[in-house]
C-alpha cells in the first residue's frame, strides 16, 4: 500500500503526522505496511491551491495506477498506536 501525505514546511500538524507515520513505518513488529510519500504542496501550484488550508492531507493509492482515496483527518493528538489502528482499518 501506498500512502501520500500532502504537506508543507513549517506546518506543525504536518510534521507531527509525518513524524507518527514513520514510527510505523519504521515499527518491524507493525501489522500496517506502507510505502510513505510526502509532497510538498508548495511545489505545485495545482497542489498549493487545493491543499493550501487542509493540510496535512493523507491518500492511500493501492498501486500505481488506481486512484487516491482520502483518509479521513486524524486528531493532531491521536497516538501513535491509535493512527496505527485507524490505518490497519482502512489499509
Amino acid at each position: 500500500m501506498h500512502l501520500i501525505l500532502y504537506s508543507k514546511p513549517g506546518c506543525h500538524l504536518c510534521e507531527g503526522l509525518q513524524e507518527k507515520l514513520e514510527q510505523i513505518q519504521a515499527d518491524s513488529g507493525s501489522r500496517c505496511q506502507f510505502d510513505l510519500e510526502i509532497r510538498d504542496i508548495t511545489t505545485r501550484e495545482d497542489w498549493f491551491n487545493i491543499y493550501q488550508y487542509e493540510v496535512p492531507v493523507l491518500y492511500k493509492q493501492s498501486d500505481a495506477n488506481s486512484p487516491e482515496e482520502l483518509l479521513p483527518r486524524p486528531s493532531p493528538r491521536i497516538s501513535t498506536k491509535q493512527l496505527e489502528k485507524i490505518l490497519i482499518r482502512y489499509l
